[in-house]
């Protein structure tokens, strides 16, 4: 039994690499369900195993609705990945959650509509808890970790949207009336996913930018937008670096509730489960099937 998770980190826009790895090497994974976003880097740092993996490509070629959110989870399960930390560009829906704020999500509403969000499919059916879907562990870890310069909040709604469109005025003021908190277009069915696969998972939300509600939206320009997002880029590297000194100091254990997501959640009996099938959820579903 490992003595610490294995960390997977989904970088998300402005976050194409992370540095000061070792024993780097970009590996190439198949998957039953199709190719990942990019080739996967792994490495350590401080003893931590790490796999990070560039949520639109290294080149951003991917748009949100064609990411191959299975084959992302699904190699990183391969690779033995136990717990998962996004990061991801949003923007904001309340006045207080301004550019720069990371949020430290732990609610989500799916809007999302094109995209493919089970691996349990083809004859096998399986319904995971979502109450809670993120890691408390995780998150508070990554709270304790973040440093005095970076302003952070514990606890937020993400709104999942189709995109690649932004929200309208209506729907922004809409999301607004559910108490959301930020809005971004990746985190599902990531998220959802990653509870099917048994990896704990936590989201860093990063606000580049007030949605349309802001009186102040049209007067923010590409170049505002850019500017923050490197600034938030560097913060996050930051952040993942005291994550993983943190880790290292603390006694770990694999008590997480996603780590045993899929007891009695497979429905279909052994005997009814169609051999192509099973054999494609061997890797997310392994202490089962």
């Amino acid at each position: 039994m490992k003595s610490k998770p294995y960390l997977g980190i989904i970088g998300g826009s402005g976050i194409y690499e992370l540095k000061n790895l070792k024993n780097t090497k970009w590996v190439d994974i198949k998957s039953p369900y199709g190719k990942p976003s990019d080739k996967i880097l792994t490495g350590t740092i401080e003893k931590i195993d790490l796999a990070f993996l560039p949520r639109h490509g290294r080149s951003h070629n991917l748009l949100p609705s064609g990411i191959n959110y299975r084959a992302n989870i699904d190699c990183l399960k391969q690779l033995g990945v136990t717990d998962i930390i996004s990061l991801s560009a949003v923007g904001s829906l309340k006045e207080n959650i301004k550019p720069g704020h990371f949020v430290i999500v732990d609610q989500f509403i799916d809007r999302t509509i094109a995209r493919k969000k089970t691996f349990f499919d083809e004859g096998i059916v399986a319904h995971v808890s979502m109450a809670k879907p993120v890691s408390k562990k995780l998150s508070e870890i990554i709270l304790k970790s973040a440093s005095i310069d970076t302003e952070i909040f514990l606890g937020g709604t993400y709104l999942a949207m189709e995109g690649p469109q932004f929200s309208s005025y209506a729907e922004s003021e809409l999301y607004r009336s559910w108490n959301c908190d930020v809005i971004g277009m990746t985190n599902m069915p990531e998220a959802k996913l990653a509870r099917e696969a048994e990896i704990a998972y936590a989201t860093v939300a990063m606000v580049t930018d007030y949605d349309c509600w802001h009186s102040d939206h049209e007067n923010v320009t590409v170049e505002n937008i850019i500017e923050t997002l490197n600034s938030n880029s560097n913060k996050a590297k930051k952040l993942i670096s005291n994550i993983i000194q943190y880790i290292n100091k603390i006694d770990w254990k694999f008590d997480d509730p996603a780590y045993t997501a899929l007891d009695n959640a497979i429905i279909t009996p052994p005997e009814a489960r169609p051999i192509e099938a099973s054999n494609k959820i061997c890797n997310i579903a392994r202490r089962l099937i």
